[in-house]
């Protein structure tokens, strides 16, 4: 991924999924899961430009990066 990624990831483990499970809670319904921490946080990466490029084909809205939120 080319473009720096500003939003917060949230990332932890699932006993249901076995598996890291990392949310983008700035772009509703962006997660991603991985059998390791990092490879969660790569399929996110992932997972986020593809959820901006579909926002940006419906004309939908992409949220601006907040920073560091509060919901931890």
């Amino acid at each position: 991924m080319s473009d720096p990624i500003h939003y917060e990831i949230i990332i932890y483990w699932s006993e249901a999924d076995h598996a890291y499970i990392a949310e983008v809670p700035e772009l509703p319904g962006c997660a991603a899961d991985g059998e390791t921490y990092a490879s969660a946080l790569e399929n996110v990466q992932v997972i986020i430009a593809e959820w901006i490029a579909v926002a940006r084909e419906m004309g939908r809205a992409i949220p601006d990066p907040k920073g560091r939120l509060l919901y931890a």
